[in-house]
């Protein structure tokens, strides 16, 4: 029995569970940043069968909560510790311990446990996994983390759903930085194919002379290494910057995608595939046949189904909506507390032509909170490029900033309940009075508060 767990309810906000024996010998640990963990000094294999202490260079028997636990019996519950890992860097962990009793003797114990990062380590956390049910595919994102209000991207994720559920070819089409990989990921997890491995393939880091073994593997003395395409059977293989191939790659490519079959190199079987192919290219596809860098079969057959994504300055109304997704992501995973953001900031970042697209909003986001002080992101915390494209617009003040959006809430505000009321409270009939989706008008009835 586990005692005191009652008391204990928000255990959904940790993320890790670590369970080990009388001895405090690892049983079972199931870390949502694992992959984090071994660029901080980790691997996989150094955590079972291995005593909880020799995790970290700090801890001992005296001073793990673990160990403490299993001596006295009394669970610990909301502590803080700091962490030493093999490589000397440091962390935050805030957990809570329990122990395990049979006929009222201590046989183990279970933490539950969160872990917050230091400023100079956030750049980690862009493979941390926060979506518990999807940690063991290879996936980081789900088409939650497709955050947006503008209409174009509504479509696309109300797409999504209706795609994932079969096997079509898909291209993804989008500059750089607009998310193509989040995009695959989300329909790899909205498939039945979820609980199956999604790879990924680098095309622009393929090279002609390797390009055999790395795609269908090798087969030398009846030792298989298994290439990337069989990593991905019966899930979904991600080419990423499908316009970096070659027409020859391309070529070989095509004959599997037709065949649905492979062959190790020096093997003698072939090898049935089940794999959903999503590709990406940051270059207009059509661009690409007509410069004949791509070939027309190849295009057709990998793209049946096409997905266009809008730069962020074509949905410029998501721009406070992610940066404030990318605060309060931060704010979960490490030691610091935001409080506000400038309104001059957000007007910056509304008239900035982002080049780097979302990725270049979120890194502007991790330098902001790196430099700033007294958790208030200020002009001057921002990457020196954006703020020297502040260069002749005249901001208005804060309080013009307020008035104005709250003047434009308002006679927005007036203009839905006008049409709701005319539509009888029909929410379908009040979208298309309006011209917006449905999903749309629904998110804006809730920010008015007319439902």
């Amino acid at each position: 029995m586990i005692p005191d767990l009652e008391n204990f309810r928000r255990l959904a906000d940790f993320d890790n569970v670590l369970v080990v024996d009388e001895k405090g010998t690892t049983l079972y640990y199931d870390l949502a940043d694992l992959n984090v963990l071994s660029k901080l000094g980790h691997r996989p294999e150094d955590f079972l069968g291995k005593n909880v202490t020799s995790f970290y260079t700090n801890l001992t028997d005296e001073n793990s909560t673990i160990m403490t636990v299993l001596q006295s019996g009394k669970a610990m519950t909301m502590v803080h510790q700091e962490l030493a890992t093999r490589t000397g860097q440091t962390y935050e962990s805030l957990s809570s311990t329990y122990p395990i009793e049979e006929n009222g003797v201590i046989v183990g114990a279970i933490e539950f446990s969160k872990h917050f990062y230091s400023k100079e380590h956030m750049h980690y956390l862009d493979q941390y996994t926060t979506h518990k049910i999807y940690r063991k595919n290879n996936t980081v994102y789900t088409i939650d983390d497709l955050i947006t209000q503008n209409e174009a991207m509504i479509a696309i994720k109300e797409k999504v759903e209706r795609i994932a559920q079969h096997d079509s070819t898909i291209l993804i089409y989008g500059k750089t930085g607009t998310g193509k990989e989040i995009m695959a990921q989300a329909i790899h997890n909205r498939s039945s194919r979820y609980v199956q491995p999604f790879v990924t393939l680098n095309c622009s880091a393929l090279s002609e002379d390797r390009a055999d073994q790395i795609l269908w593997g090798t087969e030398q003395d009846g030792e298989p290494r298994i290439g990337v395409v069989e990593q991905a059977n019966g899930g979904t293989l991600f080419l990423d910057g499908v316009n970096e191939l070659s027409p020859q790659l391309q070529a070989k490519l095509l004959q599997v995608i037709e065949k649905k079959m492979i062959r190790r190199m020096g093997g003698t079987t072939d090898i049935r595939l089940d794999v959903h192919l999503i590709s990406s290219t940051n270059e207009d596809p059509e661009l690409l046949l007509k410069e004949k860098r791509m070939r027309e079969d190849f295009y057709y057959r990998l793209g049946v189904i096409q997905i266009d994504l809008p730069e962020l300055k074509e949905r410029k109304e998501d721009i406070e909506l992610l940066v404030w997704h990318f605060i309060r992501f931060y704010q979960q995973h490490m030691n610091v507390a935001i409080e506000t953001v400038e309104p001059e900031v957000i007007q910056l970042f509304q008239q900035y032509s982002w080049p780097g697209n979302v990725r270049e909003l979120k890194n502007a986001v991790e330098t902001a909170i790196n430099q700033m002080q007294n958790g208030v992101i200020t002009m001057d915390d921002l990457p020196m490029k954006i703020r020297r494209s502040d260069s002749g617009i005249n901001l208005p003040s804060k309080r013009e900033l307020l008035d104005l959006k709250d003047k434009v809430d308002e006679y927005e505000r007036s203009i839905i309940a006008e049409e709701l009321q005319k539509a009888n409270g029909v929410i379908a009939e009040t979208a298309r009075r309006l011209g917006v989706s449905k999903q749309t008008l629904k998110y804006k009835l809730t920010k008015y508060e007319l439902r």
